[in-house]
């Protein structure tokens, strides 16, 4: 605790509340829009084009992306200036992490959405699937490593777990890019994932 000496809550929470807003509100948004074309009837405008899946993909994405990460600036500039929290670390690896992590939580919302027919389906099936990981096992309140069994697993899995250690290391720890590689990679793998099943569900709503 060489690094909160004061052992004050508010270094650790506020990092942490950041990632929690990043992957509600953006997937939220991202499902809606997807759902509110269905309701509508203008989805089918894209089967009726040539616009391929990934044009479509990140024609849907790319707004909510740049949302999202003035979103995070946003909070940033809450956590330093309105509680206090220093930002010890480097703001660009910061910001970095932030937009693999905003384009993976808009993949989920797209995901959550392909499953969905109605806007407040959607919202009850992002809420529920973004929000009880993030705050039961992605180290919220308590270490991934503490978990055990099913809740273990879906910490270790889950992306909003490594971003929240990215956070949290860069606000309060002064850590660099080398010693969060791994976070790195596993918020990098989770991105494709998502992208790519995105895809797949997209490729089987044309058939």
């Amino acid at each position: 605790y060489s690094y909160n000496q004061d052992f004050k809550s508010i270094y650790s929470i506020v990092p942490a509340v950041i990632p929690m807003l990043l992957i509600f509100i953006p997937a939220i948004l991202m499902a809606l829009s997807v759902v509110r074309e269905k309701e509508l009837g203008s989805i089918t405008n894209f089967y009726a084009t040539p616009v391929t899946k990934l044009e479509f993909l990140l024609g849907k994405q790319l707004p909510y992306v740049f949302v999202s990460f003035i979103s995070f600036l946003i909070l940033v500039f809450f956590a330093i200036f309105v509680f206090d929290v220093p930002l010890k670390g480097n703001f660009f690896t910061l910001s970095f992490a932030a937009l693999l992590y905003i384009i993976c939580t808009t993949g989920i919302g797209l995901l959550m959405s392909s499953f969905a027919k109605t806007q407040i389906a959607a919202l009850a099936g992002t809420a529920i699937f973004t929000l009880l990981p993030t705050v039961q096992f992605a180290g919220l309140k308590d270490p991934v490593s503490s978990l055990e069994g099913i809740g273990r697993l879906i910490g270790e899995v889950f992306p909003v777990t490594y971003f929240i250690n990215i956070s949290r290391g860069l606000f309060s720890k002064n850590v660099s890019f080398s010693d969060l590689h791994l976070e790195f990679f596993a918020l990098s793998i989770s991105t494709v994932v998502i992208i790519m099943l995105s895809l797949f569900v997209l490729k089987k709503q044309e058939k």
